[in-house]
Parts: structure tokens; C-alpha cells; sequence
């Protein structure tokens, strides 16, 4: 069994085009619909009410384009709506959450610190909590919001070198970076500036996202569901966004070929 049908995708803004990047990588066969809310970004920021109503008129909006699947590429939507969407809609909803077990179990038994830098609110939320509690009791944990790294993304400042590194420090120079042993990347926007991250942090540091992960996750539901695109599908990547602008559309695509 196969399904042509597409794969919804959306996040805050323009971070999950980082996961889009990776289904094209991987699951090169499949329709993708992306939705990035730049409208309303950020998300890390808002409260998990507001987050789920917006998570909601997006999914349903999905579910008219005859979407099979969901891939929820933002952490703090994850955070906020994940439960209430899967209890909602039937089709399978893949969230994403910070790679703190990848992290930390690098460590082969040995404790681990680990800086897991985030939003505001994936960083307060229970959920968040819930898996720092699995971990925390043999490792070092330290929890880093980031919230100017996803104004940097949508206003298309990625190459401003300057500005990005003096944001970079103004958040990670309190520590003692020599101890670090991984930053979890937990939030879809910061791949973007693995780069910058690799230049900052001593070599022995590993820098984790969660991208592949989901991907992976989302793969395996589809191949039990047998909705795989069949393997001779053409896979195709269409682009949208809540602020319709010129500018929007044009850094859209240049990040998902950067």
C-alpha cells in the first residue's frame, strides 16, 4: 500500500523549513505542503492558549488539502498542542520535542551537561519539564532561551555575522563552555545557525537537533499505515506563509536551498 497524498508541515514561522529540508533528504518521494505562520511569530512568546488556537485553524486547514499526515515543526507548538490535536484529528500528528535523550545518552553512563537552547515556552512548559525530569537526576542540565535567534530567522539576518555572534555570546558567555559536553538545538530556527554554534563551542562539543529524529518518526507511522509515497512518486515542496509579502516568499526559498 502507497498514498500520494501530502504531508502538512508548519511551524511559527520559517524554522520548520529545516524539517522540510530533511523530508526531501529522506523521504524524497513525498508531497510536502508547508505553512509557515510568520504572522503571528513568534510562538515562544505567546501563551499555550494562544499557540493551540492558531496550531488548530492551521491543521484544519491541512485536513481540507487532504493532508495524511502532520509534522508539527516547531517545539513550542509541540509543547502547547500536540495532546489536544491528537485527540482531535485522526491522521497521524508527529511533534517534535528538544533531543535531551540524544544528548545525554552520548554519555554512555557518564553524566553529561548538557545547555538546551530553546524558546521561552517550550522552556516553561510541563511537557518540557516532564522529559528534563527523566535526565536531570545524572546530568547537568541548563535551560537557554533564545528568543532573538527566531527574530534573526524572519527578518531574513542570517548573514549578518556580527549581529548573530554578539547575539550568540550575549546568551552563552555566562558559561564555562570547556564543560559543555552537547547544546541541544531545540528549536527549528537554530540549525540554521549551526555554523555560528560550531565556531562558538569548543570542538568536543556536539551540536544536536531533532530534525532527524522526527523524520525518521515520521517514516516509520507512515510505512505501518502503508502511506508511503510510492517509490517512483516525483516529491514535490510547496511553500506558504500567513504574511503573504514579496519579501517572505523570496527568503521562504532561499532558505530552503541555503
Amino acid at each position: 500500500m502507497t498514498s500520494t497524498a501530502p504531508i502538512g508541515v508548519f511551524d511559527s514561522g520559517l524554522g520548520g523549513i529545516t524539517v522540510v529540508r530533511e523530508i526531501a533528504k529522506d523521504l524524497p518521494n513525498e508531497q510536502v505542503l508547508y505553512f509557515g505562520d510568520s504572522a503571528n511569530a513568534p510562538y515562544g512568546t505567546k501563551t499555550p492558549e494562544q499557540v493551540r488556537k492558531l496550531a488548530f485553524a492551521i491543521v484544519n486547514n491541512f485536513i481540507r488539502e487532504g493532508v495524511k499526515a502532520v509534522v508539527i515543526a516547531c517545539n513550542t507548538a509541540t509543547s502547547a498542542a500536540v495532546d489536544a490535536l491528537r485527540e482531535q484529528f485522526t491522521i497521524p500528528i508527529i511533534g517534535m520535542e528538544p533531543a535531551l535523550k540524544v544528548a545525554c545518552d552520548r554519555g554512555h553512563g557518564v553524566p553529561q551537561h548538557v545547555i538546551v537552547a530553546a524558546t521561552p515556552l517550550t522552556l516553561r512548559e510541563q511537557k518540557f519539564a516532564k522529559l528534563m525530569a527523566r535526565f536531570n537526576s545524572t546530568n547537568v542540565i541548563y535551560k537557554q532561551p533564545c528568543p532573538a535567534l527566531v527574530e534573526i530567522v524572519e527578518h531574513g539576518q542570517l548573514d549578518d555575522s556580527e549581529l548573530v555572534e554578539r547575539t550568540l555570546h550575549g546568551y552563552f558567555d555566562s558559561y564555562d563552555l570547556e564543560t559543555i559536553d552537547s547544546v541541544v538545538l531545540g528549536c527549528t530556527h537554530f540549525p540554521f545557525f549551526r555554523e555560528y554554534f560550531r565556531r562558538l563551542m569548543p570542538s568536543s562539543t556536539a551540536i544536536i537537533d531533532g530534525n532527524v529524529g522526527t523524520v525518521n518518526h515520521l517514516r516509520v507511522v507512515l510505512e505501518a499505515l502503508g502511506q508511503l509515497a510510492p517509490e517512483d512518486a516525483e516529491g514535490t515542496i510547496v511553500l506558504s506563509n500567513s504574511d503573504p509579502s514579496k519579501r517572505m516568499t523570496t527568503l521562504m526559498h532561499q532558505l530552503l536551498t541555503r
